[in-house]
């Protein structure tokens, strides 16, 4: 930052994947960060493979009251929070609609999303100014046939952001909202067949940094997932859905 006050992040899902990559990229940055995840001993490995300029915290966010509170708690620790991202989140091939899947699906991506955000959201709105980031994904611009929470919610959070966004213009508060849809990465997260386009989450991660950096109100990761976002928003219904059957 500018004014020389030291730069403080959040990542609500950092234990692996895109999370993790990013935290090692903003402590290189000269990001103090705190990272959240559910398994602590994944975040205990990133802490000590960062060093000093991180704070870990044990977060479930399917427990979405419990997880707000802890987030809260974590930026006491840390003094602070100047940039939040939430990377957190689950997905399930899921064809024959089994409900515990919908159910755990809907408990992380959409209940336990808007626990953090709105509590991050709450904390900048009485600072006056901070940096929203939600990590969504391709998935939110259509639905899925096999997985179809979890493209809902995607899209649902993707909404939520944006109805964010216009609050904070409305208010006139210096305050970015940004929205990133990564297409395929190297996670747990991709699963199924005919992957194409597959980025590590190294790359990911610092086309988000610099995404972040830039205050941009929305990304597609990698860059060239912009055409098939083109593409998908296009189709009409009839070509979508003979080419997702």
């Amino acid at each position: 930052m500018s004014d020389g006050k030291p730069k403080r992040a959040i990542i609500v899902g950092a234990s692996s994947g895109i999370g993790r990559a990013l935290a090692k990229v903003l402590a290189r940055e000269g990001y103090s960060v705190g990272v959240a995840a559910r398994r602590l001993p994944l975040l205990e490995e990133l802490q000590s493979e960062i060093g000093q300029r991180i704070s870990i915290k044990q977060m479930d966010v399917s427990d979405a009251p419990k997880a707000a509170s802890l987030f809260l708690d974590l930026i006491e620790e840390m003094g602070g929070v100047d940039l939040v991202v939430i990377s957190a989140g689950i997905g399930y091939l899921n064809p024959e609609l089994t409900w515990e899947k919908e159910a755990a699906t809907i408990a992380v991506n959409v209940t336990g999303f808007i626990a953090v955000a709105q509590a991050a959201m709450q904390y900048f709105l009485k600072q006056g100014s901070g940096h929203l980031v939600n990590i969504s994904s391709i998935a939110a611009l259509r639905g899925s046939s096999i997985a179809p929470a979890y493209n809902a919610s995607k899209a649902f959070a993707s909404n939520y952001m944006e109805g964010l966004r216009q609050k904070v213009y409305k208010l006139r508060l210096p305050i970015t909202i940004t929205d990133i849809q990564p297409g395929f990465v190297d996670t747990a997260m991709a699963q199924g067949e005919g992957l194409f386009w597959v980025a590590s989450p190294e790359k990911a991660a610092e086309q988000i940094y610099q995404t972040i950096t830039r205050k941009k109100q929305h990304a597609y990761i990698t860059k060239r997932w912009r055409l098939f976002a083109w593409a998908m928003k296009l189709a009409p219904n009839w070509l979508y859905d003979r080419m997702a059957g």
